[in-house]
C-alpha cells in the first residue's frame, strides 16, 4: 500500500497527517518529507496518525529521530490519532512514556 503525507506549516507550527502504511518501504519517504521541518528552532510538530493502518519498527525509528531532533532545537513533538493497535505498539515499546501522545485533535488538523 502507498502512503500519503499532508503538511501544513504556519509559523513554527507544523501539522503532518500521514495516510496509509509506514513500513521499511515508505518510512524513508516520510523521513525525507518531514525531517527537514524538524530542524527549525522552537518548532511544534503535530503528527496525526489516525489514517495509518500499519506501522513497523522502521517507522518508529523515524519518529524517534524526528523527536530527538526537535527536542535538541527546543521544540515540541506530538503524536495524535492512534488506533488501538498503534497505541499498543507505542505502549509495548515504551514510546508512549516518551512521546506526547494525544487521543484527539485539538484545533489542529482537520
Amino acid at each position: 500500500m502507498n502512503m500519503a503525507i499532508e503538511v501544513k506549516e504556519q509559523d513554527l507550527l507544523v501539522e503532518v497527517k500521514v495516510i496509509g502504511e509506514i513500513d521499511a518501504y515508505t518510512a524513508p519517504i516520510l523521513r525525507d518529507r518531514i525531517f527537514p521541518l524538524s530542524e527549525k528552532n522552537n518548532v511544534v510538530m503535530i503528527v496525526d496518525l489516525s489514517k495509518v493502518s500499519y506501522l513497523d519498527s522502521t517507522g518508529l525509528g523515524i519518529f524517534i529521530g524526528i523527536f530527538k531532533n526537535i527536542r535538541s532545537q527546543n521544540g515540541e513533538f506530538k503524536i495524535m490519532g492512534l488506533s488501538e493497535r498503534l497505541k499498543r505498539l507505542f505502549d509495548i515499546t515504551g514510546l508512549a512514556d516518551v512521546f506526547d501522545i494525544t487521543s484527539k485533535i485539538e484545533g489542529g488538523i482537520r
